[in-house]
C-alpha cells in the first residue's frame, strides 16, 4: 500500500476495492477491538513488497489485572461531553464509540431505539448529544431523538445515515436542517460534525 492509502485504512468503509466488492469494515473491526482491549496496532506497507501487521496487547496476571503497560502518545483530547451512540450495525458502532472515546468523550452506546432509551433513563450523568442512526429496526433515528428530547430538553442530535441527508428529506425522514453526517464518513470528519452540534 502507499503512504495515503496507509492513512485510511483503520477508517469505517475505507476500501480500495471496487463498489460492491468490500465493506471497507475488516480492518475497521479488528482496530476497534484492539482499542477495546486497551492494546494498539501497528502497520507497515511498501508497494510491491508487502504489509506487516503488528498487534500489542496488554499483559495480564492470572488474577485478570493488567499489568503496567507503556503509555503511549494520544491525540489531543477533542471534548469531555457525554455521548450517547445509537447504531444497530455492531461493526460501525464499536468504531464510533471508540473513535469518540478516544477524542475524550464520555460515550454510552445503544443497538436500538428501545435500548437507547433505556440507557438514558438509567444514567447519571446528562447527556448533551445523540449520534443516531436513521434507519433502525423499530423505532427511527428521528424518533429516537424526540423520545429522549422528553428526558433531557437541551439535548443534542446528530442524524447519521448511509442515504444522502436530500434523499431522506424529500421521502419525510427526516426534518430538514437537523444536523446530519453521511456515511461513509471518516474519523475526522465525524469529530467536526460532533463538536460542530456540541458548540452550535
Amino acid at each position: 500500500m502507499n503512504a495515503e492509502t496507509m492513512e485510511h485504512i483503520f477508517e469505517p468503509f475505507f476500501t480500495t476495492k471496487e463498489r460492491g466488492k468490500g465493506t471497507g469494515l475488516g480492518l475497521a473491526t479488528v482496530y476497534g477491538i484492539v482499542q477495546q482491549s486497551g492494546g494498539s496496532i501497528w502497520a507497515y506497507s511498501e508497494p510491491g513488497q508487502g504489509t506487516t501487521f503488528k498487534i500489542y496487547l496488554p499483559r495480564v496476571n492470572r488474577s485478570g489485572d493488567q499489568a503496567g503497560t507503556e503509555s503511549r502518545p494520544e491525540r489531543e483530547k477533542e471534548g469531555s461531553e457525554t455521548i450517547l451512540v445509537v447504531e444497530d450495525e455492531n461493526t460501525v458502532r464499536l468504531v464510533t464509540v471508540s473513535n469518540l472515546r478516544k477524542a475524550g468523550y464520555n460515550v454510552l452506546e445503544a443497538r436500538d431505539g428501545e435500548e437507547a432509551l433505556r440507557v438514558a433513563a438509567e444514567t447519571e450523568t446528562a447527556i448533551e448529544l445523540t449520534l443516531t442512526d436513521v434507519v433502525m429496526p423499530g423505532m427511527n433515528g428521528p424518533e429516537v431523538l424526540r423520545r429522549l428530547t422528553e428526558l433531557f430538553p437541551s439535548i443534542k442530535g446528530v442524524l447519521m445515515s448511509g442515504h444522502a441527508d436530500d434523499t431522506l428529506v424529500h421521502h419525510g425522514v427526516i426534518n430538514e436542517g437537523l444536523p446530519f453526517i453521511e456515511k461513509p464518513f471518516t474519523r475526522d470528519q465525524l469529530s467536526r460534525r460532533i463538536r460542530k452540534a456540541l458548540d452550535g
